[in-house]
Protein backbone atom coordinates (compact mmCIF):
# COMPACT_ATOMS: atom_id res chain seq x y z
CA UNK A 1 0.00 0.00 0.00
CA UNK A 2 1.30 3.62 -0.84
CA UNK A 3 2.47 5.41 1.84
CA UNK A 4 4.37 8.38 0.54
CA UNK A 5 4.55 10.89 3.24
CA UNK A 6 2.05 13.77 3.50
CA UNK A 7 2.49 17.33 1.61
CA UNK A 8 0.69 20.53 2.16
CA UNK A 9 -1.89 21.26 -0.60
CA UNK A 10 -0.58 24.10 -2.83
CA UNK A 11 -3.51 26.20 -2.83
CA UNK A 12 -6.26 27.46 -0.79
CA UNK A 13 -8.92 25.04 0.22
CA UNK A 14 -12.64 25.36 -1.36
CA UNK A 15 -15.83 25.11 0.56
CA UNK A 16 -18.88 23.49 -0.52
CA UNK A 17 -21.51 26.02 0.26
CA UNK A 18 -24.22 25.00 -1.37
CA UNK A 19 -25.63 21.31 -2.90
CA UNK A 20 -28.93 20.70 -4.70
CA UNK A 21 -30.14 17.09 -6.68
CA UNK A 22 -33.06 16.01 -9.06
CA UNK A 23 -32.70 12.01 -8.66
CA UNK A 24 -34.74 9.22 -8.96
CA UNK A 25 -33.89 9.28 -5.06
CA UNK A 26 -35.16 12.63 -4.66
CA UNK A 27 -35.03 16.08 -5.01
CA UNK A 28 -33.29 17.53 -1.77
CA UNK A 29 -30.12 15.93 -0.51
CA UNK A 30 -31.90 14.81 2.69
CA UNK A 31 -34.30 12.59 0.85
CA UNK A 32 -31.76 11.27 -1.26
CA UNK A 33 -29.50 10.32 1.80
CA UNK A 34 -32.59 9.09 3.32
CA UNK A 35 -33.39 6.61 -0.02
CA UNK A 36 -29.23 5.32 -0.31
CA UNK A 37 -29.69 4.51 3.58
CA UNK A 38 -32.40 2.55 3.04
CA UNK A 39 -30.33 0.46 0.35
CA UNK A 40 -33.08 -0.46 -2.09
CA UNK A 41 -33.29 0.15 -5.89
CA UNK A 42 -35.48 2.61 -7.04
CA UNK A 43 -35.40 0.21 -10.34
CA UNK A 44 -38.97 -0.41 -12.01
CA UNK A 45 -40.24 -0.80 -15.18
CA UNK A 46 -40.51 2.09 -17.61
CA UNK A 47 -44.14 2.05 -18.24
CA UNK A 48 -44.36 5.44 -19.39
CA UNK A 49 -43.22 4.62 -22.70
CA UNK A 50 -43.80 1.75 -25.46
CA UNK A 51 -41.17 -0.46 -24.88
CA UNK A 52 -42.62 -3.78 -26.31
CA UNK A 53 -40.04 -4.39 -28.99
CA UNK A 54 -37.08 -3.30 -26.90
CA UNK A 55 -34.42 -5.73 -25.12
CA UNK A 56 -34.39 -2.90 -22.24
CA UNK A 57 -37.60 -1.83 -20.44
CA UNK A 58 -36.23 -0.63 -17.10
CA UNK A 59 -34.76 2.54 -15.34
CA UNK A 60 -34.79 4.64 -12.51
CA UNK A 61 -36.76 7.85 -13.25
CA UNK A 62 -36.47 11.53 -11.53
CA UNK A 63 -39.14 11.52 -8.94
CA UNK A 64 -40.10 14.64 -6.93
CA UNK A 65 -39.11 17.63 -9.40
CA UNK A 66 -42.66 19.11 -9.07
CA UNK A 67 -42.57 19.74 -5.57
CA UNK A 68 -39.26 21.52 -6.45
CA UNK A 69 -40.97 24.41 -8.72
CA UNK A 70 -37.85 26.45 -9.17
CA UNK A 71 -38.71 26.93 -13.18
CA UNK A 72 -41.24 28.37 -14.38
CA UNK A 73 -43.92 25.64 -16.05
CA UNK A 74 -43.61 27.72 -19.42
CA UNK A 75 -39.76 27.92 -19.37
CA UNK A 76 -39.70 24.53 -18.26
CA UNK A 77 -42.18 23.14 -21.25
CA UNK A 78 -39.22 24.34 -23.70
CA UNK A 79 -36.32 22.74 -22.40
CA UNK A 80 -35.29 19.35 -22.60
CA UNK A 81 -35.42 17.05 -19.44
CA UNK A 82 -31.69 17.03 -19.23
CA UNK A 83 -31.66 21.25 -19.13
CA UNK A 84 -34.77 21.34 -16.62
CA UNK A 85 -32.73 18.78 -14.20
CA UNK A 86 -29.86 20.43 -14.54
CA UNK A 87 -31.45 24.11 -13.74
CA UNK A 88 -33.66 23.21 -11.06
CA UNK A 89 -30.76 21.51 -9.00
CA UNK A 90 -28.03 24.50 -9.80
CA UNK A 91 -30.80 26.70 -8.33
CA UNK A 92 -31.48 24.87 -5.60
CA UNK A 93 -27.62 24.66 -5.11
CA UNK A 94 -27.74 28.44 -4.90
CA UNK A 95 -30.79 29.13 -2.97
CA UNK A 96 -29.28 26.48 -0.14
CA UNK A 97 -25.95 28.45 -0.45
CA UNK A 98 -27.65 31.65 1.03
CA UNK A 99 -28.35 32.89 -2.83
CA UNK A 100 -24.50 34.47 -2.24
CA UNK A 101 -24.16 38.53 -3.64
CA UNK A 102 -21.18 38.71 -5.83
CA UNK A 103 -19.93 40.46 -8.76
CA UNK A 104 -21.65 38.75 -11.98
CA UNK A 105 -18.46 38.91 -13.59
CA UNK A 106 -16.53 37.18 -11.08
CA UNK A 107 -18.82 33.83 -11.48
CA UNK A 108 -18.18 30.45 -12.85
CA UNK A 109 -20.54 27.42 -14.21
CA UNK A 110 -19.15 24.35 -15.26
CA UNK A 111 -21.49 21.76 -16.19
CA UNK A 112 -20.57 17.82 -16.96
CA UNK A 113 -23.19 16.52 -19.80
CA UNK A 114 -22.34 13.65 -21.79
CA UNK A 115 -25.28 13.51 -24.47
CA UNK A 116 -27.80 16.28 -24.87
CA UNK A 117 -30.84 16.59 -25.28
CA UNK A 118 -32.18 13.03 -26.50
CA UNK A 119 -35.75 13.19 -25.71
CA UNK A 120 -36.31 16.63 -27.30
CA UNK A 121 -34.33 15.20 -30.51
CA UNK A 122 -35.80 11.49 -30.13
CA UNK A 123 -39.30 13.03 -30.27
CA UNK A 124 -38.42 15.87 -33.38
CA UNK A 125 -37.18 12.76 -35.55
CA UNK A 126 -39.67 11.11 -34.54
CA UNK A 127 -41.84 14.05 -36.28
CA UNK A 128 -39.33 14.59 -38.62
CA UNK A 129 -40.25 11.26 -39.76
CA UNK A 130 -44.02 11.07 -39.30
CA UNK A 131 -45.40 14.33 -40.85
CA UNK A 132 -42.11 15.83 -42.37
CA UNK A 133 -39.68 18.41 -42.02
CA UNK A 134 -42.40 21.22 -41.62
CA UNK A 135 -43.45 19.75 -38.34
CA UNK A 136 -39.94 19.95 -36.46
CA UNK A 137 -39.53 22.34 -33.80
CA UNK A 138 -37.50 25.74 -34.62
CA UNK A 139 -35.79 25.62 -30.95
CA UNK A 140 -35.03 21.79 -31.51
CA UNK A 141 -31.18 23.04 -31.93
CA UNK A 142 -31.27 25.66 -28.48
CA UNK A 143 -32.96 22.39 -26.63
CA UNK A 144 -30.71 19.60 -27.71
CA UNK A 145 -27.17 21.69 -27.30
CA UNK A 146 -25.18 20.28 -24.48
CA UNK A 147 -24.62 23.61 -23.19
CA UNK A 148 -27.96 24.38 -22.98
CA UNK A 149 -28.27 23.36 -19.21
CA UNK A 150 -25.18 26.30 -18.56
CA UNK A 151 -26.80 29.13 -20.88
CA UNK A 152 -30.36 28.91 -18.55
CA UNK A 153 -28.48 28.57 -15.16
CA UNK A 154 -26.47 31.80 -16.22
CA UNK A 155 -29.88 33.36 -17.92
CA UNK A 156 -31.73 32.83 -14.55
CA UNK A 157 -28.76 33.87 -12.22
CA UNK A 158 -27.41 36.81 -14.46
CA UNK A 159 -24.05 35.36 -13.95
CA UNK A 160 -21.49 36.80 -16.35
CA UNK A 161 -18.52 34.71 -15.93
CA UNK A 162 -17.47 31.40 -18.10
CA UNK A 163 -20.65 29.00 -18.43
CA UNK A 164 -18.73 25.68 -19.51
CA UNK A 165 -19.48 22.23 -20.65
CA UNK A 166 -17.46 19.64 -19.79
CA UNK A 167 -18.11 16.13 -21.73
CA UNK A 168 -16.14 12.90 -20.27
CA UNK A 169 -19.23 10.73 -20.02
CA UNK A 170 -19.78 9.05 -17.34
CA UNK A 171 -17.07 11.07 -15.73
CA UNK A 172 -18.27 14.70 -16.45
CA UNK A 173 -20.08 15.81 -13.47
CA UNK A 174 -16.87 15.21 -11.40
CA UNK A 175 -14.18 16.68 -14.03
CA UNK A 176 -16.51 19.67 -13.80
CA UNK A 177 -16.78 20.08 -9.95
CA UNK A 178 -12.31 19.38 -10.70
CA UNK A 179 -12.91 22.44 -13.38
CA UNK A 180 -14.85 24.37 -10.70
CA UNK A 181 -11.65 23.85 -8.15
CA UNK A 182 -8.89 24.72 -10.30
CA UNK A 183 -11.24 28.35 -11.41
CA UNK A 184 -11.00 29.02 -7.55
CA UNK A 185 -7.68 28.31 -7.03
CA UNK A 186 -6.43 30.08 -9.73
CA UNK A 187 -8.67 33.19 -8.21
CA UNK A 188 -10.61 33.04 -12.12
CA UNK A 189 -13.80 32.91 -9.64
CA UNK A 190 -15.00 33.85 -6.47
CA UNK A 191 -18.21 31.40 -6.37
CA UNK A 192 -18.92 28.65 -9.08
CA UNK A 193 -21.69 26.65 -9.26
CA UNK A 194 -20.64 22.74 -10.24
CA UNK A 195 -22.52 19.97 -11.75
CA UNK A 196 -23.74 17.62 -14.15
CA UNK A 197 -27.14 16.64 -15.80
CA UNK A 198 -28.63 14.14 -17.79
CA UNK A 199 -31.68 12.32 -19.64
CA UNK A 200 -31.19 9.53 -21.87
CA UNK A 201 -34.48 7.55 -20.81
CA UNK A 202 -35.76 7.43 -24.26
CA UNK A 203 -36.74 5.22 -26.97
CA UNK A 204 -33.77 4.83 -28.84
CA UNK A 205 -30.88 5.65 -26.25
CA UNK A 206 -32.41 2.44 -24.12
CA UNK A 207 -32.95 0.57 -27.45
CA UNK A 208 -29.21 1.27 -28.12
CA UNK A 209 -27.76 1.03 -24.72
CA UNK A 210 -29.84 -2.42 -24.84
CA UNK A 211 -27.75 -3.28 -27.54
CA UNK A 212 -24.36 -2.38 -26.65
CA UNK A 213 -24.78 -5.35 -23.54
CA UNK A 214 -23.62 -3.31 -21.16
CA UNK A 215 -26.88 -2.63 -19.27
CA UNK A 216 -28.55 -5.54 -16.98
CA UNK A 217 -31.65 -7.19 -18.87
CA UNK A 218 -33.33 -8.17 -15.74
CA UNK A 219 -36.45 -6.57 -17.20
CA UNK A 220 -38.96 -8.81 -15.23
CA UNK A 221 -36.93 -7.62 -11.50
CA UNK A 222 -35.46 -4.43 -12.32
CA UNK A 223 -35.36 -4.01 -8.22
CA UNK A 224 -32.44 -6.59 -8.73
CA UNK A 225 -31.10 -5.56 -11.66
CA UNK A 226 -28.15 -3.30 -10.47
CA UNK A 227 -25.28 -5.47 -8.26
CA UNK A 228 -22.39 -3.81 -8.28
CA UNK A 229 -19.07 -5.77 -7.04
CA UNK A 230 -21.42 -8.94 -6.82
CA UNK A 231 -21.11 -12.47 -8.50
CA UNK A 232 -24.43 -12.06 -10.37
CA UNK A 233 -24.38 -8.94 -11.83
CA UNK A 234 -24.87 -8.57 -15.42
CA UNK A 235 -24.56 -4.44 -16.52
CA UNK A 236 -26.55 -1.34 -14.99
CA UNK A 237 -29.26 0.50 -14.70
CA UNK A 238 -29.66 3.81 -16.96
CA UNK A 239 -30.98 6.22 -14.38
CA UNK A 240 -31.89 10.15 -15.07
CA UNK A 241 -30.91 13.43 -13.10
CA UNK A 242 -28.99 16.17 -11.95
CA UNK A 243 -26.50 17.80 -8.71
CA UNK A 244 -25.19 20.84 -8.52
CA UNK A 245 -22.58 22.27 -5.71
CA UNK A 246 -22.21 25.91 -4.84
CA UNK A 247 -18.01 26.20 -4.28
CA UNK A 248 -16.31 29.12 -2.73
CA UNK A 249 -12.91 28.88 -1.26
CA UNK A 250 -12.79 28.65 2.08
CA UNK A 251 -12.21 32.01 3.61
CA UNK A 252 -14.38 33.40 1.49
CA UNK A 253 -16.92 31.46 3.11
CA UNK A 254 -16.34 31.97 6.11
CA UNK A 255 -16.03 35.90 5.50
CA UNK A 256 -19.81 35.90 4.49
CA UNK A 257 -20.65 33.57 7.73
CA UNK A 258 -21.83 30.72 4.86
CA UNK A 259 -22.64 27.24 6.47
CA UNK A 260 -20.14 24.78 4.95
CA UNK A 261 -21.07 20.90 4.08
CA UNK A 262 -17.34 19.62 3.30
CA UNK A 263 -14.44 20.95 1.54
CA UNK A 264 -13.47 19.67 -1.91
CA UNK A 265 -9.43 19.16 -0.93
CA UNK A 266 -8.52 16.89 -3.89
CA UNK A 267 -8.78 16.13 -7.63
CA UNK A 268 -7.78 14.31 -10.52
CA UNK A 269 -7.94 12.78 -13.87
CA UNK A 270 -6.25 10.64 -15.92
CA UNK A 271 -7.12 8.85 -19.50
CA UNK A 272 -6.55 5.30 -20.19
CA UNK A 273 -6.24 5.97 -23.62
CA UNK A 274 -7.01 2.22 -23.77
CA UNK A 275 -10.63 1.38 -25.97
CA UNK A 276 -13.78 3.19 -26.14
CA UNK A 277 -15.99 1.06 -23.79
CA UNK A 278 -14.00 -1.04 -21.68
CA UNK A 279 -11.55 0.31 -18.40
CA UNK A 280 -7.26 -0.77 -18.30
CA UNK A 281 -7.96 -4.32 -17.43
CA UNK A 282 -5.73 -4.30 -14.14
CA UNK A 283 -7.13 -0.76 -13.28
CA UNK A 284 -4.01 1.47 -13.59
CA UNK A 285 -5.62 4.48 -14.83
CA UNK A 286 -8.04 4.62 -12.22
CA UNK A 287 -4.88 4.18 -9.84
CA UNK A 288 -3.65 7.52 -11.41
CA UNK A 289 -6.44 8.89 -10.71
CA UNK A 290 -7.23 7.97 -6.98
CA UNK A 291 -3.32 8.46 -5.90
CA UNK A 292 -3.59 11.88 -7.59
CA UNK A 293 -6.22 13.24 -5.66
CA UNK A 294 -5.35 12.07 -2.38
CA UNK A 295 -1.31 13.74 -3.41
CA UNK A 296 -3.41 16.69 -4.06
CA UNK A 297 -5.31 16.90 -1.05
CA UNK A 298 -2.00 16.38 1.01
CA UNK A 299 -3.20 13.32 2.62
CA UNK A 300 -2.42 9.54 1.97
CA UNK A 301 -3.86 6.41 1.22
CA UNK A 302 -4.95 5.87 5.25
CA UNK A 303 -6.52 9.04 5.75
CA UNK A 304 -9.54 7.73 3.33
CA UNK A 305 -12.15 7.00 5.76
CA UNK A 306 -14.60 5.57 3.17
CA UNK A 307 -14.92 5.52 -0.74
CA UNK A 308 -17.74 5.93 -2.99
CA UNK A 309 -17.13 3.90 -5.99
CA UNK A 310 -18.25 3.91 -9.20
CA UNK A 311 -19.39 0.48 -8.72
CA UNK A 312 -21.76 0.48 -12.46
CA UNK A 313 -22.75 -3.35 -12.08
CA UNK A 314 -20.37 -4.29 -15.33
CA UNK A 315 -18.41 -7.06 -15.08
CA UNK A 316 -15.16 -5.54 -16.55
CA UNK A 317 -15.65 -2.46 -14.82
CA UNK A 318 -16.23 -3.27 -11.50
CA UNK A 319 -13.01 -5.44 -11.40
CA UNK A 320 -10.62 -3.36 -12.94
CA UNK A 321 -12.05 -1.09 -9.77
CA UNK A 322 -11.65 -3.43 -7.45
CA UNK A 323 -8.38 -4.14 -8.55
CA UNK A 324 -7.29 -0.89 -8.61
CA UNK A 325 -9.02 -0.04 -4.61
CA UNK A 326 -6.95 -2.98 -3.59
CA UNK A 327 -3.38 -1.63 -5.05
CA UNK A 328 -4.11 1.81 -3.40
CA UNK A 329 -5.40 0.74 -0.46
CA UNK A 330 -4.61 -2.70 0.34
CA UNK A 331 -6.53 -5.88 0.82
CA UNK A 332 -9.59 -4.73 2.88
CA UNK A 333 -9.37 -1.09 2.68
CA UNK A 334 -11.47 1.18 3.75
CA UNK A 335 -15.30 0.70 3.46
CA UNK A 336 -16.79 1.19 -0.15
CA UNK A 337 -20.28 2.09 -1.03
CA UNK A 338 -21.60 2.02 -4.67
CA UNK A 339 -24.97 4.24 -5.39
CA UNK A 340 -25.69 3.25 -8.60
CA UNK A 341 -26.86 0.20 -7.25
CA UNK A 342 -30.01 2.60 -6.02
CA UNK A 343 -30.23 5.73 -7.85
CA UNK A 344 -29.19 3.66 -10.88
CA UNK A 345 -26.43 5.41 -13.36
CA UNK A 346 -26.86 9.31 -14.26
CA UNK A 347 -24.25 9.20 -16.62
CA UNK A 348 -23.03 12.75 -17.08
CA UNK A 349 -24.72 13.50 -13.70
CA UNK A 350 -23.03 10.38 -11.78
CA UNK A 351 -20.01 12.47 -10.52
CA UNK A 352 -21.68 15.01 -9.05
CA UNK A 353 -24.78 13.33 -7.57
CA UNK A 354 -22.05 11.16 -6.17
CA UNK A 355 -20.28 13.39 -4.52
CA UNK A 356 -23.06 15.25 -2.70
CA UNK A 357 -23.66 11.55 -1.40
CA UNK A 358 -20.37 11.15 -0.64
CA UNK A 359 -20.43 14.61 1.71
CA UNK A 360 -23.45 13.50 3.13
CA UNK A 361 -22.46 10.17 3.97
CA UNK A 362 -19.01 12.07 5.81
CA UNK A 363 -21.46 14.67 7.65
CA UNK A 364 -23.21 11.92 9.13
CA UNK A 365 -20.39 9.17 9.71
CA UNK A 366 -22.25 6.42 8.63
CA UNK A 367 -21.56 4.25 4.42
CA UNK A 368 -25.06 3.81 2.84
CA UNK A 369 -25.11 -0.21 1.97
CA UNK A 370 -24.98 -0.98 -1.58
CA UNK A 371 -28.19 -2.57 -2.83
CA UNK A 372 -28.18 -5.91 -3.84
CA UNK A 373 -24.52 -6.79 -3.22
CA UNK A 374 -24.43 -10.17 -2.15
CA UNK A 375 -21.79 -12.48 -2.93
CA UNK A 376 -18.57 -10.87 -3.92
CA UNK A 377 -16.48 -11.76 -7.04
CA UNK A 378 -14.22 -14.01 -5.99
CA UNK A 379 -11.05 -12.54 -6.24
CA UNK A 380 -11.88 -9.53 -5.17
CA UNK A 381 -10.44 -7.63 -2.09
CA UNK A 382 -12.64 -4.88 -1.03
CA UNK A 383 -14.96 -4.52 1.51
CA UNK A 384 -18.37 -3.09 0.15
CA UNK A 385 -20.73 -2.20 2.66
CA UNK A 386 -24.48 -3.92 1.91
CA UNK A 387 -27.30 -4.97 4.04
CA UNK A 388 -27.57 -2.13 6.25
CA UNK A 389 -25.45 1.10 6.84
CA UNK A 390 -22.34 1.49 8.46
CA UNK A 391 -21.31 3.85 11.15
CA UNK A 392 -17.73 5.34 10.36
CA UNK A 393 -15.58 7.89 11.60
CA UNK A 394 -15.43 11.38 10.76
CA UNK A 395 -12.82 12.00 8.46
CA UNK A 396 -11.80 12.61 4.48
CA UNK A 397 -13.85 10.41 1.73
CA UNK A 398 -13.16 9.59 -2.14
CA UNK A 399 -15.57 9.72 -4.98
CA UNK A 400 -14.63 7.95 -8.43
CA UNK A 401 -16.06 8.00 -11.23
CA UNK A 402 -14.86 6.66 -14.49
CA UNK A 403 -16.56 7.04 -17.97
CA UNK A 404 -16.90 5.47 -21.87
CA UNK A 405 -13.66 6.57 -23.48
CA UNK A 406 -11.15 5.29 -21.06
CA UNK A 407 -12.22 9.25 -18.61
CA UNK A 408 -10.89 8.50 -14.99
CA UNK A 409 -12.36 11.00 -12.34
CA UNK A 410 -11.66 11.13 -8.82
CA UNK A 411 -12.09 13.53 -5.85
CA UNK A 412 -11.23 14.21 -2.51
CA UNK A 413 -13.62 16.18 0.38
CA UNK A 414 -12.86 16.28 3.69
CA UNK A 415 -14.85 17.57 7.17
CA UNK A 416 -15.41 21.70 7.20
Amino acid sequence: MPTSPRHAPLTAPVAITGMGVVTPGGSTPDDLWDTLRAGRSTAAALTHLDLSRHRLRIGCRVRGLDAVGLVPEKDARRMDPFALYGTTAALAAHRDAGSPTVDPGRTAIVVGNAVGGRTVSDEQSRLFTESGPHRVNPLMPLMTMPNAAAAQIAIRLGWQGPALTIATTCASGADAVGHALMLLQTHRADVVLAGGCEATLTPVTLAAFGNLNAVSLRNDDPEHASRPFDTDRDGFVMGEGGGFVVLERLDDARARGARTYATVAGYAATSDAYHLAMPLPDGSGAIDAMTGAIADAGLIPSDIVHVNAHGTSTPHNDRAEAAALTKVFGAGGPPVTAPKSVIGHLLGAAGAVELIATVEAMRRCEVPPTANHEHLEPGMEIDVVHGAPRPVASGPALSNSFGFGGHNSTLVVTPA
